[in-house]
């Protein structure tokens, strides 16, 4: 994911709104500082994986399922040094080992990809031909970052879930992470990427169960951790994951997956959490939340005449630019 920061301000509520804007406008800055940009890629991770491990075998090698991955950045693995790390490498292995069988991993995702890219991914792997048997799909962040309606995000992921799913294809959704673990972003600018990134989370969940799909909501099952060891599950720019952030990540899908195949041994799977109870105890105040509450609560998801929703992308704009990419 590029973007680094989301900042919400009022477009004519006088000199107090003006104020605020202008302190999270200045937020925003001081977070891209600290995030930078990541101009790394993530590791080639394509294969066939095996039970017992061992190095990949190359994808024209015979197979028995195929999953394939698709999404942002995070669905990459950008932040990972080798394949091993890499989330799609992690639940490959693991299908590999619950199933006995020889599972080929292909990726279709592609850092900064918003749930506009999502067709685009899906329209190629019609192209090739190449069905999966299971597809799992991390996207969001970059949505909110860059200001994209909640609901024509998730409408648009609910499109490809369900193109997927009337292909054949046994689909997982990572849901929108949640933007309030990431502390290099200041407070209270921190909450209202967070509250963003939330609501945003729980449309994909409705899209997703619509369209046939399997929703994971990695905001309520990773943030706890996330935010208790920082330096353990974030990786250098602060942002993205670690490998450490992934393998958790890909233990929260890999059970949801398998059970989705029929392919799950190892006992029930729990249903997520509805809240997560780290971030809650992180909030600065119960004021101040419910305050940028029935300020998001008053505006819609498109960005309406009375609201301007800004992005700072770390990834093309480290000046002090606030202009949204």
């Amino acid at each position: 994911m590029t973007g680094a920061a989301t900042v919400v301000a009022g477009s004519g509520a006088g000199t107090a709104s003006w104020a605020a804007y202008k302190h999270l406008m200045s937020q925003a800055a001081a977070a891209r500082g600290v995030i930078g940009r990541n101009t790394a890629k993530p590791p080639e991770a394509d294969g066939i994986y095996t039970q017992g491990g061992g190095p990949p075998e190359p994808a024209g090698a015979p197979f028995d399922l195929h999953l394939m991955i698709f999404g942002d950045s995070t669905a990459a693995g950008l932040g990972c040094v080798t394949a091993e790390e890499v989330p799609g490498v992690r639940i490959a292995r693991g299908l590999a080992e619950e199933t006995g069988r020889r599972i080929r991993l292909s990726t279709k995702a592609i850092s900064g990809a918003t749930s506009k890219g999502l067709a685009g991914q899906v329209d190629a792997m019609f192209i090739t031909g190449a069905t999966p048997d299971a597809a799992v799909i991390l996207v969001g962040a970059n949505d909110v970052t860059k200001k994209h309606s909640i609901a024509a995000s998730a409408g648009r992921l609910g499109d490809a879930v369900g193109r997927l799913h009337h292909a054949g294809s046994v689909v997982v959704v990572g849901t929108c992470p949640d933007l309030g673990v990431v502390t290099a972003i200041p407070q209270p600018l921190r909450t209202v990427v967070r509250n963003w990134g939330l609501r945003l989370a729980r449309a994909q969940t409705e899209a997703t169960r619509a369209a046939g799909g399997h929703p994971v909501a990695l905001a309520d099952l990773l943030a706890p951790e996330f935010l208790a060891a920082p330096d353990r599950f974030f990786s250098a720019d602060q942002f993205h994951p670690s490998a450490a952030g992934y393998e958790l990540a890909a233990m929260q899908l890999l059970p949801v997956l398998a059970a989705a195949l029929g392919e799950w041994h190892g006992g029930p799977v729990p249903d997520g959490p509805r809240l997560s109870e780290a971030a809650e105890r992180r909030r600065t105040s119960a004021r101040t939340i419910e305050a940028l509450n029935r300020f998001l609560r008053r505006h819609d998801d498109t960005a309406s005449a009375q609201t301007v929703l800004a992005v700072a992308d770390a990834g093309r704009h480290r000046s002090g630019s606030a202009r949204a990419t």
